[in-house]
């Protein structure tokens, strides 16, 4: 453990945890969709990929949405095979809480993803959502295209002349290409449906976007 670590540093890769090469082990089935989490996935589903705060809460707000085929809680863009959820808090493996929507673009498009994301959180604070602090709550979009990548910068502008004019500041977000993403344990997937009463701090701008 680093003691006095800066949590809103990503680490350098050649000091990130190593991991280990076996995947988590998953639930058959998406809990509310039926759906499996990991496929196989019907012919003409996409994949897109979100990091906004807490995935706890995060992950509802699509599940919850007409054409979302399944969706399912990991980590991204990090440097540590198949990490843990201890080692990703830890701040050593560069990870961030992602949430991995499989949709039907003929039923709910790239755009309305992408709306969701903007108005269920804060993409005004970074590595950062109200009092979760880190690297692993960093406000990013992964892309898996061109075309994702495109709209995905429009709609930056467009929703940053929203915020602006609400006299908020400007949009931290980052938009990456999207790398390798790991499954996060069973007890975190659809973790709101698991824990009812559970509790995710998950503040936003309240701008429409």
């Amino acid at each position: 453990m680093l003691f006095g670590r800066n949590k809103q540093e990503m680490p350098d890769p050649a000091d990130a945890l190593p991991g280990r090469p076996q995947a988590v082990a998953l639930q058959d089935a998406h809990l509310i969709l039926g759906t499996p989490l990991d496929g196989p996935y019907p012919d003409g589903t996409e994949i897109a990929m979100f990091g906004l705060g807490c995935f706890w809460g995060a992950e509802r707000f699509y599940w919850q949405l007409d054409g979302v085929h399944t969706t399912a809680v990991g980590y991204a863009g990090g440097y540590t095979e198949n990490p843990l959820y201890e080692e990703v808090c830890s701040g050593r493996t560069g990870h961030n809480e992602v949430v991995r929507v499989v949709y039907d673009p003929a039923v709910v498009s790239y755009d309305e993803l992408l709306k969701v994301f903007w108005e269920v959180h804060d993409p005004t604070q970074f590595m950062r959502q109200g009092n979760d602090v880190g690297t692993q709550y960093r406000s990013e979009i992964y892309v898996y295209s061109d075309e994702q990548r495109a709209a995905a910068k429009a709609s930056v502008d467009k929703y940053q002349a929203k915020l602006s004019d609400a006299g908020f500041g400007e949009i931290a977000t980052t938009i990456v290409d999207a790398g390798t993403f790991y499954f996060a344990e069973e007890y975190h997937q659809q973790y709101l449906h698991r824990n009812p009463g559970g509790y995710c701090n998950h503040g936003h701008c309240q701008v429409a976007y």
